[in-house]
Parts: structure tokens; sequence; C-alpha cells
């Protein structure tokens, strides 16, 4: 994306945002400014829709929130794919790391700490406060706070991240000093969120000095995070200063398995960090640890991503050695089978898993593909789902529902589902396409007005999408 598609993202953000208010938001108001976020997000950003990776972070997340106090809203958890270091709250209980600093992190505590700072931001109402704040400053500046707040997809040293900075800078007394208010807060409460879930202070401090040591690279890398986080050398300060006035509290808190955190780290370097470091790292560690399971798989994910399936294939038998009857490594030996045309093959394996791991997003996910393409549609359309049930966002399982509807002449089903895979692709033309045939034959009145509303919406923001498409033509 160039520099002023960038801009152009980052002003319809604003838009969306920080809307006009004359008067702090309600929490029924942020949970509606939460859904137009999240909708933006969608549109211009790669979420990371991996339910390994993100089923872990948000098992992270609850066991946080489990110690707090009743939240008013429902918290959702995100990994963006981007290799910035930064990690923000977006409205309503939105909570994202980038996929660039979980990689750089070494433990669950390191994550846990940076997710409890975030939800600290949440829980306070700080970006409720920002949002009301906003209107007090112009439309420029916001635009440059917009940029910090979210992905953080440019280094300080590109065009739009020096317009980024100098809003930032501008914009000092009205946003910046606040958020230094913010950020002792956020820390305040979210040390004793952490302590109290079992996690050790000691991971924050550690994450924020890998954050800070990225800054020594060069202006161009300095990490997103610590513009839209002021203060770190204070923070880390005031963090070490709480571990060193609390050491019975330190001692009391257990020890964390590292494999959860290890599988995880390695499914996300191996499926979504740079090809040519995950080559050479899961390389390496094949040859240094050839007793470990994890290694193997690791090892297979890059080749099954690189297109060399028949290694793959081997890395992940190999692994089942090390680790026999995994569901993990049996859902992905299916996935490479899968992707190499292997279907029966695939098809087998895959229910392996499916009857020790039922629930497994990937296996429930492959094992309709795979029907689809041996032509049990019926039985495809039980798998996709029972997949939706339990995650009602993979939008490649609403598509390929939607064909196998397609595929029994299930016109009103196959285009509903169709309708709303493009919705949630942001493709709002196609999915009022859809969605207009899926309303012209459907018979079921509860599904009628549900698709009137999606249809509604998706309408609304086609019409949109094009007058800003014509105002940039002018």
């Amino acid at each position: 994306m160039n520099t002023q598609k960038k801009l152009r993202v980052w002003l319809l953000v604003v838009l969306i945002f920080f809307p006009e208010i004359a008067r702090a938001i309600t929490i029924q108001e942020e949970e509606e400014l939460s859904r137009e976020f999240m909708v933006a997000v969608n549109e211009h950003y790669e979420i990371i829709r991996d339910s390994i990776i993100t089923d872990y972070v948000t098992r992270i997340g609850e066991k946080i929130l489990a110690v707090m106090p009743p939240q008013p809203f429902s918290y959702h958890f995100h990994v963006i794919k981007e290799y910035t270091y930064n990690a923000f709250a977006g409205p309503g209980g939105q909570v994202f790391i980038n996929s660039g600093l979980f990689e750089a992190l070494s433990s669950e505590e390191e994550i846990a700490g940076i997710l409890a700072h975030e939800i600290s931001h949440v829980a306070c109402r700080h970006v409720s406060e920002q949002i009301e704040r906003s209107k007090k400053i112009g439309l420029a500046t916001l635009a440059g706070v917009a940029a910090g707040i979210l992905m953080g997809a440019t280094g300080a040293g590109s065009a739009a991240g020096a317009t980024a900075v100098g809003s930032m800078a501008a914009a000092q007394t009205a946003t910046l000093a606040y958020s230094r208010e913010n950020e002792t807060q956020a820390d305040q409460r979210g040390l004793d969120y952490l302590t109290k879930a079992g996690y050790s202070p000691k991971g924050l401090l550690t994450a924020l000095t890998k954050i800070r040591s990225r800054q020594w690279y060069g202006k161009e890398q300095i990490p997103t995070y610590l513009m839209t986080h002021p203060a770190v050398e204070d923070r880390m300060t005031f963090i070490g200063a709480w571990i060193e006035s609390n050491p019975s509290i330190i001692r009391q808190l257990p020890s964390h398995s590292p494999a959860p955190f290890d599988w995880a780290h390695a499914r996300l370097l191996a499926m979504f960090g740079p090809e040519d470091d995950a080559l050479k790292y899961f390389k390496t560690q094949v040859t240094q640890t050839p007793d470990k399971a994890l290694a193997h798989y690791g090892y297979g994910l890059i080749l099954t991503r690189t297109g060399n399936r028949g290694a793959a294939m081997d890395q992940f038998r190999t692994a089942l050695t090390k680790r026999a009857f995994d569901p993990t490594i049996l859902t992905e030996l299916g996935r490479t089978y899968f992707l190499d045309g292997r279907y029966a093959e695939a098809l087998g394996t895959l229910q392996g898993s499916l009857d020790i791991s039922p629930d497994a997003t990937e296996g429930l996910f492959y094992t309709g593909r795979c029907l689809i393409e041996l032509g049990k549609f019926q039985e495809a359309t039980r798998f996709l789902e029972s997949l939706l049930r339990s995650t009602p966002d993979y939008p490649d399982a609403l598509f390929y529902l939607g064909s196998a509807y397609g595929s029994l002449g299930k016109t009103s089903d196959a285009c509903y589902y169709l309708g709303s895979y493009y919705y949630t692709r942001g493709d709002y033309k196609n999915a009022v396409v859809q969605l207009e045939k899926a309303m012209e034959s459907t018979t079921d009145p509860e599904k009628k007005s549900e698709i009137e509303i999606l249809l509604k919406d998706a309408k609304k923001r086609h019409t949109l999408k094009v007058r800003e498409s014509e105002t940039r033509k002018r």
C-alpha cells in the first residue's frame, strides 16, 4: 500500500474512530463504534485468523479478565500481520498485538504483560476519553494520531510516519501529556491484574526492554509502540521499583509451562513470519534438536508454506513419532495432503485429528473442503456449519459453505453465506448482489429479517465507497 493510499485509509478510520461527539460516549455508543472500527480494520489490514494462534492469545487475555471486576464489554483479541512492534486497544474491548511484536517476545509472561496493559486502557475507558477529547483538535492532527493508534504500518522514517510523528508532536498538549497519565494508570491497574492472574510483572518489564532496544537500530525502525505508548523509560522504572518492593508477591506466583507459548510462537513464525528467516531458523532447529517434535512441526509448516509439500509431510510424520496422535500435527499433515491434491488421504488424517479434538477449527475447515472436493456436499455443510457456530468470523468457511450449498442447489443458503463472506471482506458490491438474491429466494421470515439488516448495511457501505472513489478521482 503506497503512502498516499495509507493516508486515505487513516483518514477513513479517523472519521470512524473519532466521530463528532459533543459529550462523553456511552457504553452502547462505544460498542457501536467498536463494530464500525472492526469493519475499517478488516477492510485495510490483515488479521491473522489462525485458530491456534488467536485462541492462545485469547486464553491469556481471558485469564486476566477473570480476575477483574465485571466489564461492560465483551473483549476480543486479535493478531495483526505487521512486522512492526506495536500493541494497542481499540474501542469496545478490541485488543490487538502485531505479529512482529509477538515474534520478538519469548514467554507467555511477556505476552500477558502487554495484554494486561492494553486491557487496562479499555477498562479505564481511556479509548472513550480519547474519542471525546478528539473533538477539540483538528482533522489533520487526528490523522496523525490515528496513524499511531492503529497498526503502525510504517516506520517514523517514512513520509507517512513523519506525518504521524509531526502531527502528534503538534498535539502534545492536547493528547500526549494526557496519554502519559493513561500509561501510568494502565500500568498500575495492569500490574494488579497480572499478579492476580498468576503472571509475574517481570514479563512486562522484559517485553518493554526488547521494544526499547529496537530504537537503537535506526530512526526508520523506531517501534510504533514507543510513539503510541509514551514515557517507556518512566514506565520501566516504575515497574522495576514495584517488583523490588513486592518480593513476597513475586515468590508466590506460579511458574508457567513454556510449551503453549513455544508451539504458538513457532506457528506464528513459520506461517506468518518472513519466509527466508523462518526456513533458516527451523532448518537449524531440526539439525540442532532432532528429537524435538516442535522443530519438525515448525519446519513442516514453513515447507508447506513455500510449496515443498513432500518434504513437509516427512517432517510432520517425524514429528508424530516424537508426539504420537497429536491432533495439531495430524491436522497439518492432513492440510498438506489436501494442498497436494491427495483428498482421500487428507480426509482420513483430518478425521483422525477430529476424533481426538472434535472442535478444532482448522480440522473442521479442511475436512469440509476435502468433502467438497470429493463431491460430498451435504456432509461438507455439516462440518463447516459446526465451525461457524464456534468461530462465526471465519470468512473462508463462509465462502466454502456458500459454495457447497450452491452445488446442492440451495440458492437461498448459498447466496446468504456468499453475501456474508463478501461483506466480511469489505467487498460490498458483491455482498449486495448475493444478499439480494438470498432475499428473493428465502421463505424463512427470521432469515429474511437477518438478511434485510445485513443488506441494508452493505448497501450503505457500498454507497460510501463509491462516493469516496469518485471524490479521489476529482
